[in-house]
Formats: C-alpha cells, sequence, structure tokens
C-alpha cells in the first residue's frame, strides 16, 4: 500500500513539474488550443479567403485580384500565429524557454510579413507593365528579380536581428568573402554584365529568331544572369554564355524587313548575246513586276551578266521579298526558280554544268602505219 502511495506521488509530482517548470495539464490544454486554431484555420482558408476571392474576381480592376491572390496563403497562417500567442500566453513559461517561445513567435510573424511583400513583389509586373515602353520585358523580369531578391534579404536581416545576430558584422565578413569568391568567378560576373548590356542594347528579346555563327540557330526562351536558352528548331535546348553573345556576331531574323535572294545563274558558252539578253531582261520583268518582291526603289535589286566562270557565263540575281516568314520565302524562291528555267529554255539556251573542253591544234593524218619485219632469232 506504501508502495502504490509513493508511486502515485511520483505522478503527481511529474505532473506538476511538467516540463521547464509549466505542469502537463497546462501543456495539455495549450495543444487543444492550437489545434483548435488549426481546425479555425482550415475553416478560414476554405470559406472566408475563398468568398474574398470570388468577391474580388467580380470587379473590373485587376489590382485587388492582385492583392488577394498575392496575400491568400500568408493570411491563411494568421489563425496559427494567435493560436501559438495564446497558447504560449496560457502555459506561462519561465526564462529562457519564455525568450525563445517569444522570439520564435516574432521571428514567424516577419517571415509572414515578408512572405506577403514577396508575393506582392511577384505581381508587380502587372503595375510595371507601363516600363515595357522604356525598358525590355526581359528587363522588367530582372527588376522583378533584384526585388524579391532584396525582400529575401531584408527578411532574413529581420529574423537575425530579432534572435540578436547582429548583421553588420555579418555582411563585413561575406564582404571579404564575397571578394575571395568574385576572384574566382570571373567569368561568371563577365556573363552577368555581358547579359546587363544585351538587354540595355535590345540585341534579342525572347521569341526572336537569331543565329549564333558556328554554334547555334533557333528560338530565344529566356535571358538568364549567366547564360541564354535558344530552343533549336528540332526543340533541343542549348544554353549560351551571355559573354559570347555579346562579343560573337548574332544574326536575329525576326527584325528582318525583307529576305535577300542572291543566286549566280550559270548559262552555257554557247549562248550568245542575244539570248544573254532576252534572258537578262526577262529575269528582270519578273521580279519587278511580282507583288512578292521589292521594287528597286525601295531595295537593291540586281540583275545583270556578271562574268565569265570556267563553266559558264554567269548572271546576277540579287533582290529581296517582301515576306520575312520563312515558309513563304521558300514558295517564292521555288516559284522563282521554276519561271528561271522556262525563261533560259524558251530563249533557247541551256544551263551550265562544270565541264572540260579538250583543244588539239594537230590532228594526225590518216596514213598507213609503216610496217617492221620481225627480228630473226639466233641459231642455236
Amino acid at each position: 500500500m506504501n508502495n502504490l502511495q509513493k508511486f502515485w506521488e511520483l505522478v503527481l509530482d511529474v505532473w506538476d513539474k511538467g516540463v521547464f517548470g509549466v505542469d502537463l495539464g497546462r501543456i495539455a490544454t495549450a495543444l487543444f488550443i492550437l489545434l483548435g486554431f488549426l481546425i479555425l484555420r482550415r475553416l478560414v482558408t476554405r470559406f472566408l479567403l475563398k468568398r474574398i476571392v470570388s468577391w474580388a474576381g467580380r470587379s473590373t480592376n485587376k489590382f485587388d485580384d492582385m492583392i488577394v491572390e498575392a496575400l491568400e496563403k500568408p493570411l491563411g497562417w494568421v489563425p496559427v500565429i494567435l493560436g501559438l500567442f495564446i497558447a504560449i500566453e496560457y502555459v506561462h513559461l519561465v526564462e529562457p524557454m519564455a525568450a525563445i517561445a517569444e522570439n520564435g513567435l516574432r521571428s514567424f510573424v516577419a517571415i509572414i510579413f515578408f512572405w506577403a511583400f514577396f508575393n506582392i513583389a511577384g505581381h508587380l509586373s502587372f503595375l510595371l507593365s507601363r516600363l515595357e515602353r522604356i525598358f525590355t520585358k526581359p528587363m522588367v523580369e530582372w527588376l522583378l528579380k533584384i526585388i524579391k531578391g532584396a525582400i529575401v534579404f531584408l527578411g532574413a536581416a529581420a529574423v537575425l536581428d530579432i534572435w540578436g545576430i547582429r548583421i553588420g558584422p555579418l555582411l563585413a565578413g561575406l564582404g571579404l568573402f564575397g571578394v575571395a569568391v568574385a576572384l574566382g568567378a570571373q567569368d561568371l560576373i563577365k556573363n552577368l554584365i555581358a547579359g546587363m548590356l544585351i538587354l540595355a542594347e535590345r540585341r534579342f528579346e525572347p521569341g526572336d529568331w537569331i543565329r549564333v555563327d558556328g554554334v547555334v540557330e533557333g528560338t530565344v526562351e529566356t535571358i538568364g544572369f549567366r547564360s541564354t536558352l535558344i530552343r533549336r528548331f528540332d526543340l533541343a535546348p542549348v544554353h549560351i554564355p551571355n559573354g559570347q553573345l555579346s562579343d560573337g556576331a548574332v544574326i536575329n531574323f525576326s527584325r528582318m524587313t525583307n529576305r535577300r535572294i542572291y543566286w549566280m545563274i550559270g548559262v552555257e558558252y554557247r549562248t550568245t548575246v542575244a539570248q544573254l539578253r532576252e534572258i537578262r531582261d526577262e529575269i528582270e520583268k519578273y521580279v519587278t513586276s511580282n507583288g512578292d518582291f521589292m521594287p528597286p526603289e525601295e531595295a537593291t535589286s540586281f540583275v545583270c551578266i556578271d562574268s565569265f566562270s570556267e563553266s559558264s557565263i554567269d548572271i546576277m540575281l540579287y533582290c529581296f521579298t517582301r515576306t520575312t516568314k520563312w515558309g513563304e520565302w521558300l514558295k517564292i524562291k521555288e516559284a522563282l526558280a521554276y519561271k528561271i528555267k522556262e525563261i533560259v529554255e524558251d530563249a533557247g539556251a541551256s544551263f551550265a554544268f562544270p565541264s572540260q573542253t579538250l583543244y588539239i591544234e594537230n590532228v594526225p593524218r590518216e596514213e598507213p602505219e609503216s610496217f617492221a619485219p620481225p627480228q630473226s632469232r639466233p641459231s642455236a
């Protein structure tokens, strides 16, 4: 009987002293309080916030939709913070646990605030759309990334300050570390500056069709801090360092005003002067009268006898089409090829191909060959 009484006294002592000087009854009650606010959070997010989002969606103003969408998830954690605060106040923690709990709660509040600011910054593209008239769209995206990075840095600094960690000496140490890293990351810094120059000069933008000589040809997808993603026409992604795009030659086909056709048409040397004039005039007439080609007064256009090559007389055709679309340009080239072949055949001429002609000055006369009698064999 005495043993049972001692055991019961032990249980009561543990119940009264509990954990960190707090009896287990208060801890259990605090946990039930927190559980109740977690249930309240679910109700708030399911009904109240959804109703607010629905109300904001009915308005014609997009600004309130953006604010509600940005604050929806952070506001969903407000009941949890309130539950933690009430639970901590009910428990009556003693030092040093009281200070740790208070700092943890302050950190939670700071994270919620900067989380909301970060989400709002993610929707700033709607507010900064007018800046695209001055800056390019990738430059605005870079600006948003810098703003988000600054918010994350300030949020981390606020949390560190709550826990008594001074940010000044930490930044000084990071500054020395940054100098050491910068010495070993010169290529990274070079590509970052090159990317900024590409955006400032507006060499190309996402969606442009470009060709980097000897490297890649395709469509620009994203211009990053270090490299640019170019999608080839076979859909294979290629990452090109910004420094290479900044220093090398880049052809932007998307900004062409028209596309060029530059051909050398070779005809045989037996072609007469009259035939050459006819072929040349008919080709020029077709190019200048066809609406698919730019007229000479708007773009450079030549059709002329250019040179005497090894196997042909060359007629140069240099003109530009109105369209810049590759598919339409190929169809125009095909129609032009059919027409040139028709013109050459109608003129009674032929296209030349690589050949060699052998000229013999002295042709041997048809005379009988001299007969040489065989030599007699020596006797055995």
